[in-house]
């Protein structure tokens, strides 16, 4: 394998993981060859323009692109042929047809690189898979390569954070290394030399350790997140602060106190996904038991959904159709304009269901959203969101909403009604402007 300095890499699939990963390496140094089948979204990247919002990556994909460190191609045998270390970025999303991982991409990647592969290379799994995957993706590598055991599979699962994804890939809290051989680990550490030379911790293990990893993970923050929110309902009929009751939990140095803030629940394109195909491997493997837990999990989760529609309904004197409700959040998250499988749009197409007007404002995910629930009502500003409404849901926190002044924002409304889904509002100034403001687990 080629010193750092002349390793070559290639991202299969630039989607937002592959694209992300594709600048962040060109940034170290690296020559990179992203292939992205997709016409409109590779002629995109080639302009150096994003398909979809993630703060700071913008900038380095234009400087990369510009470097000429950094181009894009369809040709999977022009990435053969240019790369020695190659990453598969495709997505693995859930299966129409049951809560499993679809692993067409996956499958299809490696089986069109394999073909072009005469020489040594290392190819690198990057996407979420279910455990046992990579055993049968490094079979159809070596028996489909020309270069046969030439060719070798390392599994390195992404640990990325919307909003956060370039700081986690040039700054990785930890790295693991999936191999079967030195020389797949050296590569490995050439390859992230500056984050491993900056202190990043190393985990070198086997396959299915590393294939776990991800998974065990986000269902570990989904228990965490659905905990909190089960003691959210309970803090809801006793009375108690659940806010004020995860600060004393969170200064247990065994428990901690992130991702324990009881709200309105997670989503997006990871941690949904990624506890549903989990179980449903468990259950392949004939251990479905073991996990059992986590359809409670996905179940508390789903749950606070419909609690805060069941308050929005309280708050407006039992009745919905026909009301006016400003839903402040489309994504599933601040700082991304990702909206798959967001509470904030699932509630506002549920109370449009029920005969609400609904008006919905975001900062980065108008367009997304306008996409996939066309019938709704949107808003370019939180004042002409909230126009004339007889309830403001406060559903994904944005800095934004908190800096709204509730003062003018009261000037705009109907009636001064709030429901604070995050739990991150400040309270007090609401209820000193006049506001009735309601939020989940805090009296």
């Amino acid at each position: 394998m080629p010193t750092v300095e002349h390793v070559k890499i290639t991202v299969i699939g630039c989607g937002y993981l592959g694209a992300t990963h594709a600048a962040c390496m060109a940034a170290l140094g690296f020559e990179v060859l992203g292939i992205e089948i997709d016409p409109t979204r590779r002629s995109a990247l080639e302009r150096g323009v994003l398909p979809f919002f993630e703060p700071g990556l913008p900038e380095l994909l234009v400087e990369q692109v510009e470097s000429g460190r950094l181009r894009f191609s369809a040709d999977i045998a022009e990435a053969a042929a240019f790369g020695d270390v190659h990453f598969v970025c495709v997505g693995t999303p859930q299966r129409a047809d049951g809560h499993g991982a679809d692993l067409t991409y996956v499958e299809a990647a490696v089986t069109s690189l394999a073909a072009h592969l005469t020489g040594p290379a290392l190819v690198v799994g990057k996407s979420t898979v279910p455990v046992g995957t990579a055993e049968r993706l490094q079979e159809i590598l070596q028996s489909q390569s020309p270069a046969g055991d030439q060719v070798e599979l390392a599994w390195n699962p992404e640990f990325l954070r919307e909003g956060f994804a370039v700081k986690d890939t040039l700054e990785p809290d930890r790295l693991v290394f999936g191999v079967r051989s030195e020389r797949a680990e050296a590569t490995l550490r050439e390859v992230y030399s500056t984050a491993i030379d900056g202190g990043c911790p190393v985990v070198v293990t086997d396959f299915p350790t590393a294939e776990l990893v991800k998974v065990a993970a986000n269902s570990f923050l989904a228990t965490k997140i659905s905990f909190i929110n089960a003691m959210a309902e309970l803090c809801d009929v006793t009375g108690a602060n659940v806010v004020t009751l995860a600060d004393a939990i969170g200064y247990d140095e065994r428990i901690g106190r992130k991702f324990l803030n009881a709200g309105l629940g997670f989503g997006g394109g990871c941690l949904p996904k990624d506890i549903r195909a989990f179980t449903a491997r468990a259950e392949e493997l004939g251990v479905k038991d073991a996990l059992r837990f986590l359809h409670e999990i996905d179940r508390i989760n789903l749950r606070r959904r419909k609690r805060v529609i069941k308050i929005a309904r309280k708050e407006l004197g039992g009745r919905l159709p026909g009301k006016r409700i400003a839903i402040l959040g489309a994504a599933f998250k601040p700082n991304s304009d990702d909206i798959r499988d967001s509470p904030a749009l699932e509630v506002a197409h549920t109370l449009h269901e029920l005969g609400v007007h609904v008006t919905v404002h975001d900062v980065e995910a108008i367009e997304p959203a306008r996409t996939k629930y066309p019938d709704l009502s949107y808003a370019d500003t939180i004042e002409e969101a909230c126009a004339e409404a007889d309830l403001v849901m406060h559903l994904t926190e944005w800095l934004e909403y908190r800096a709204v002044d509730p003062a003018k924002l009261g000037e705009v409304v109907a009636g001064k009604r709030m429901i604070d889904g995050r739990n991150c509002l400040d309270i007090d100034a609401y209820r000193e402007a006049g506001w009735t403001i309601r939020s989940l687990g805090r009296p």
